[in-house]
């Protein structure tokens, strides 16, 4: 069967049982057919960053895409994976009355999973200086807003500070254990700078934790494996297959652009059968004509 009738996305309950047994992994995907390619390479868990639906639309990771267009390409990737999806909401689109239509629309949309952040507005990629962050009562409150809206208990609401930067670990810590007790499901404490400190926050917080191994940030990049072994529950690569993609596509433009033909690169290309194979285009074209036999 095609997608559009097989597919049911694997939604909170999925993600709750994939914690359940073991590490969760969730590469960053920007589209449907980015979260298909994810999919098929084996991966049970998917991650959706707003600076990757910033960056699709060519803009910056600086709160200037709205709640429907990141509700939108929610949609569009639970509606062709099965991969439960944890979505970036920054910081939630405003105060709480916000927060809880963001989780409305978030759970409408399939999302199982979503990340709210401790930053001011207009907040910045938390590996970048010159973030602030709010008070933590107000953070409190949000949380508290936003696991209240939530129609099923299962769906995750991820408490995300900021504070390392800029206050340090111990206020990081201190909040971290302030928003699991206003009802946070997990935390992900952002830009921590060393391998210690990931031991640290592991040691002081009693939570789920997730980890963020972006490139060119503030965070040593350790493995899956390493991760693991500190005792952290989720690991996100958010924007690693955007920035592979971006740089595949630059070489693609520029060598269309020198030689006036793909000939020299077909190599470099997927064909239009393997692109139909991944989408399961026949299957989609067999049920269509179901309908003109009857």
């Amino acid at each position: 069967m095609s997608r559009l009738k097989d597919n049911v996305n694997g939604g909170p309950s999925e993600l709750r049982g994939l914690l359940k047994r073991d590490i969760v992994v969730a590469p960053g995907v920007f589209s449907g057919i980015s979260a298909i390619v994810a999919e098929r390479a084996g991966f049970r868990a998917a991650y959706l960053s707003g600076s990757g639906v910033a960056g699709m639309m060519g803009l910056p990771d600086l709160s200037v895409t709205t709640l429907p267009e990141v509700a939108a390409e929610t949609y569009r990737v639970t509606t062709v994976t099965r991969m439960p999806l944890i979505v970036d909401v920054d910081t939630g689109f405003g105060e709480t009355v916000n927060v809880m239509r963001t989780v409305r629309m978030l759970e409408d949309a399939g999302a199982a999973a979503i990340h709210i952040e401790d930053q001011e507005q207009p907040k910045k990629c938390g590996h970048l200086n010159g973030k602030r962050v709010i008070d933590r009562d107000d953070m409190v409150r949000k949380i508290r807003a936003a696991v209240s809206t939530r129609k099923n208990d299962d769906f995750m609401i991820i408490a995300r500070t900021d504070a390392r930067s800029i206050n340090g670990i111990e206020d990081a810590i201190d909040r971290a254990n302030a928003y699991l007790e206003a009802g946070a499901d997990a935390i992900f404490t952002e830009a921590l700078e060393s391998r210690e400190e990931f031991v640290e926050m592991r040691k002081k917080v009693k939570g789920y934790l997730m980890a963020n191994m972006t490139e060119d940030g503030k965070s040593p990049l350790l493995s899956v494996a390493d991760l693991k072994e500190i005792g952290y529950n989720i690991v996100i690569f958010p924007l690693t297959a955007f920035r592979g993609m971006l740089k595949a596509i630059d070489s693609i433009y520029k060598d269309l652009m020198k030689d006036g033909t793909q000939r020299n690169f077909l190599d470099r290309i997927m064909r239009r059968s393997e692109f139909y194979d991944l989408i399961g285009y026949y299957d989609y074209e067999k049920e269509d004509n179901v309908f003109y036999k009857i």
